[in-house]
This record gives C-alpha cells, structure tokens and sequence, in this order.
C-alpha cells in the first residue's frame, strides 16, 4: 500500500512555489529592447594586419670586464651610460700585493709612496669594445677577487620580444614592427626584426620563439630591463575595401552582412569573403561594392526606471511621517 502525501505537505508546497514565482517576477528587472538601425558604405583605405605580443628592453651583447687578478681599485674613470671606445681604460687597479706595498709605503711619508708608485706600476682595465656602460658601481678603494665584474659594457640594447608558436610563421627577418615601452606610453618607436630563434621555450605550458628587433633610432630614454609591448606588422594594404568589424554576421563559418536595397527599403542576406582585420574594421575580398548600402543592426538595452514599479519586496520600505499623512 503506497503511503499518501498528506494534504497540508501539498498545500504548504504549492503556497511556498506561488511565493517564489511571485518574487522572481517582481524582482526580475523589466528591460525594454530597442533596435538601433546604422546604414554605412563601405570605404577605401589602408590596413594592416598585426601580432601583438611583449618584449624586454636587453643588452645584445653584455660584457662583464673582469680583473686579471684580485687586488683592489684604485680609479674608475667612466660612468654609466657613458660611450667608451675599443682599447680605451676605463679603470686603474692595484693587484693585492701592490696595495699592500702601497699601504706600507704611505706610513713612510710621500716620498716613499711616489717613489713606490713609479716602480711597481698600476693595472689598467681596458674596453674591448665600442660600446655603453651600463653598470659602473664598483668605487675606488673597493677590493675584488678574478671573478668580479668591475664594469659591464653593452654594445647595443635591443627588444627582445616572445612571440607564440601560432604566429612565428608569419614574422620574418627584416620585417617592421612597433614598439611601445610600458614607461613612456605615448612614444611609438620604430624597429625591424633582426634574429629569430630556431630553439622555443616553454613559459606557462605555452611554447614560445624569442624575437630580437633592432630600433631604427635609440632613444635616450632606453634602459635595459624596461618592459615594452610589441606589434609586428606581418601585411597589409593599401587600397583595401572596408567596413565596420560589427557589420559582418557569421554562420556556420562563413561571413555575412546585410544589404539595404537601392530600389526598395528591404534588406538582403549577402555572403562575402573577408580578409585582413584590424581594431575595429576589416577587409571585404569579395561579396561587396563601395556603392552598397550596408545595414548595421545593434540592440540597446534600458533598465525600468525609478517610477515604473519593480521593487525589490526584501528591501526595508521607509515608512511616511505623520506629516505626510495628513497631506
């Protein structure tokens, strides 16, 4: 014998679904739909089609000048960035056993010193390349061992740029790109594409090819490890026929816009073939004349307002005053 659902289970649950019904539709925000119509031609202009990716500004070469010996330094005559030449001495340094001599020496009196200084000379460091020094903090007096870097020379900074493994085929040597640094946002620096990396990294489970670009000019303001982003121009055109990205509707992988008749006030499902896309326009191939009419459809959404009802029955009512009552 199967067991009843007792009558007042049933009515409590019928009681408590009506409650809710009735809460969900007075609470549900009425929104009003109107349809926006925007009639464009298409247009004939210049487009290009881009990969976007970051970058590090870095030495392309770094060269740490090291001390044959350990010893101590005894004047550093570059700064940082201050340009040096090949062959030049950019520091005097005393080996361990010359600072040592030179420090006895001095208790002697001055004599003893000069005299001590001509005969066991100092150890110059030389640049072995044309370059910029971009590290130079080591001060006079300062001991090291063999194995301190004393002065780091750069011979040039470049943007070292991470681009993923989908887009690698389209960036080529010589190809131009743009460079923007995250410090300095408003200036757009010219560069072309110098190596490409035949060895990927992984970075985040995403396989990536190191890209180094060469600046067409080195701006002042550069410094290695300052962030960039980095658009590569990989094509485009000149003389291209565009419309608004928002005009093109895609089904079942093709693309469609809709046409407004010349003749009539009806609108046509047309098919086209795009091409290259950028921000907000793209590139018709086929499918579309500059003298067609194309219709753009967008919805706008408007919320009810204040005085139209819809409010929310869990929300405290604040009570009218004596004073209003007797309004």
């Amino acid at each position: 014998m199967r067991n009843k659902i007792p009558k007042a289970v049933v009515i409590v649950f019928l009681i408590a679904a009506a409650l809710a019904l009735f809460f969900y539709y007075r609470m549900k925000p009425r929104a009003s739909e109107n349809e926006i119509t925007n009639e464009v031609t298409p247009t004939i202009g210049a487009i290009k089609a881009t990969i976007t990716t970051t970058g590090t500004v870095l030495p392309k070469n770094r060269l740490e000048v090291k001390p044959p010996v350990s010893g101590r330094l005894d004047e550093i005559l570059v700064r940082e960035g201050e340009k040096v030449k090949a062959g030049q001495v950019i520091a005097w340094m005393s080996s361990t056993e010359r600072a040592a001599l030179l420090d006895a020496a001095r208790g002697q009196g001055e004599e003893s010193l000069s005299y001590w200084k001509e005969a066991y000379k100092a150890i110059p460091l030389i640049s072995p390349i044309d370059g910029e020094v971009i590290v130079a903090k080591t001060q006079a007096g300062q001991t090291f061992t063999a194995n301190d870097a004393v002065i780091v020379l750069s011979d040039q900074l470049i943007v070292r740029s991470q681009v993923d493994e989908t887009d690698i085929g389209k960036v080529r040597l010589g190809q131009d790109a743009q460079v923007v640094l995250d410090a300095y946002p408003d200036t757009k620096i010219k560069a072309t594409v110098e190596h490409i990396y035949y060895e990927s990294k992984t970075i985040n489970n995403v396989t990536i090819y190191e890209v180094d670009l060469r600046t067409k000019e080195l701006p002042e303001f550069f410094r290695s490890g300052m962030n960039a982003g980095v658009t590569f121009i990989v094509g485009g055109k000149e003389d291209a026929l565009l419309i608004p990205l928002e005009a093109i509707v895609s089904e079942k992988g093709q693309s469609f816009v809709m046409v407004k008749d010349s003749q009539s006030v009806s609108l046509t499902k047309r098919s086209v073939i795009i091409g290259i896309s950028e921000d907000k326009k793209v590139e018709v191939i086929s499918g579309l004349g500059k003298d067609d009419v194309v219709v753009i459809k967008t919805k706008r959404y408007a919320l009810p307002k204040a005085d139209e009802g819809g409010t929310n029955p869990f929300m405290p009512q604040r009570r009218p005053s004596p004073r209003e009552n007797t309004r």
